[in-house]
């Protein structure tokens, strides 16, 4: 005896059970709507679709539409807790520094422990003498950027990835990068990454944001670099 005859009666079987279940229960499909979403129940109207099959159609897809959506926003919202949580470890942890030294190796650690990046470097100008050189090779590649005062995500040029990742510029994929103000110093905090999706330009910057404002004020409170 093969299997799929041994299988049949069994499959039988447990279709006369859902079809008795329906039939006991007339009130299952009302109290389970989305069951019936999920079912195709075809029209006899030959090779035309019926007007109700078609607007069941729309519903399904605009269920599914809703369905992927709602799956977007969980994903965010996720994204977003863990990110507040890392951004509230990092800020306790600069609370404790005390000199410029122990602000970058703070940001060293815990951005790539907690933020998943592969370099962080972090360069300081005199804001008056990034004025005096702006058509100069180094600092003043970033004067316009800073004076923005917007993070951006993406590639950069590759004279600039090694102004700021030296050795490392070749393997950076994609980069983070932020504005500092801490007068009367001004510069960058630059987060890469091998990935070149992992800072890709569509990113959103609002997190970027919170954190230029957390490093800039740190660096205000603490000794200058060399002090």
């Amino acid at each position: 005896m093969s299997l799929q005859h041994d299988d049949k009666p069994a499959d039988t079987d447990f279709e006369q059970v859902v079809a008795d279940y329906l039939i006991a229960h007339p009130d299952f499909l009302v109290r389970h709507p989305e069951v019936l979403a999920e079912i195709d129940i075809p029209h006899a109207t030959g090779s035309a679709i019926s007007l109700i099959e078609r607007q069941v159609r729309i519903l399904r897809e605009q269920n599914q539409r809703m369905r992927d959506q709602l799956g977007e926003l969980v994903a965010i919202a996720r994204e977003n807790d863990t990110l507040a949580r890392r951004l509230h470890r990092l800020t306790l942890a600069l609370i404790e520094a005390r000199t410029f030294d122990e602000v970058l190796n703070t940001l060293q650690d815990e951005l790539r422990n907690l933020f998943r990046a592969d370099a962080v470097e972090m360069k300081l100008f005199s804001a008056e003498e990034l004025a005096a050189h702006k058509l100069e090779r180094g600092p003043a590649m970033f004067t316009d950027f800073i004076e923005r005062e917007r993070p951006t995500c993406g590639k950069l040029p590759a004279e600039q990835l090694e102004y700021l990742f030296g050795s490392q510029a070749a393997e950076t994929g994609s980069v983070a990068l932020i504005p500092l103000h801490a007068p009367p110093l001004v510069g960058v905090l630059a987060i890469g990454s091998h990935d070149p999706q992992r800072f890709h330009a569509e990113k959103s910057v609002d997190f970027l944001k919170r954190l230029a404002d957390i490093v800039s004020a740190t660096l205000s409170a603490v000794s200058s670099p060399g002090s």
